[in-house]
């Protein structure tokens, strides 16, 4: 074989890899997450999940109050005089007055209030970080939370980690569709690139493959 042919042939295989990294770190982008001095923006409204720690207060009636219950996995509750209660898939509005319609059966127009202790476990309501990190994790959202919060929370990157080629998987709520974005997490952890920051969202899931090389 010909010297030239069998150093063009080298080359091309050493390139291979470089071209299918180049490949994988395409994709659409989501824009850089604000840093700006407007007043935070409330998230949507939170919905309850299983195991979530919440407080019930019935005013005048400290005996109907149930202090720090968590949800069932079941999704139920119970408090004094109400059994069962369908407490997944409300917020807080919609069972204070599911609470306060069934306690009116017994006493008269009852005021309910319910607090929301602790967030655990309602999926849609959750951004789970998985991969190439030291601690993946499901992490509950909250309000204007961005993949620098989540990276913290679970740890950065591993030594490992190809974080410019890391993915987002977003549902759309409108078509019900799932959308893939790229983020560079490597320029935004290892590079200090706060254009490379991305606001989340309620659902988001983000996936760190690790380098091939």
């Amino acid at each position: 074989m010909p010297r030239s042919l069998s150093v063009y042939r080298f080359a091309a295989l050493s390139l291979a890899p470089l071209a299918l990294s180049a490949c994988a770190t395409g994709g659409k982008e989501l824009p850089p997450a604000s840093y700006s001095d407007a007043p935070i923006a409330p998230s949507e409204q939170y919905t309850i999940g299983p195991l979530d720690e919440i407080t019930i207060h019935v005013w005048r009636n400290p005996e109907l109050s149930a202090d720090k219950v968590r949800v069932r996995p079941d999704g139920r509750l119970t408090i004094p005089l109400v059994q069962d209660i369908p407490a997944v898939g409300k917020t807080s509005t919609e069972l204070q007055d599911y609470i306060a319609g069934e306690l009116a059966k017994y006493i008269e127009q009852p005021i309910v209030s319910v607090i929301v202790n602790t967030p655990e476990g309602n999926f849609s309501q959750q951004v789970r970080v998985i991969g190439a990190t030291p601690q993946p994790a499901s992490l509950p959202f909250r309000a204007n939370m961005t993949a620098l919060d989540a990276m913290i929370a679970v740890g950065g990157l591993s030594e490992f980690a190809a974080g410019n080629s890391a993915k987002l998987i977003r549902q759309n709520r409108e078509s019900g569709e799932q959308e893939e974005y790229r983020v560079r997490l490597s320029d935004l952890i290892r590079r200090g690139d706060a254009s490379a920051n991305v606001m989340l969202m309620p659902g988001d899931t983000i996936i760190i493959p690790e380098s091939r090389f």
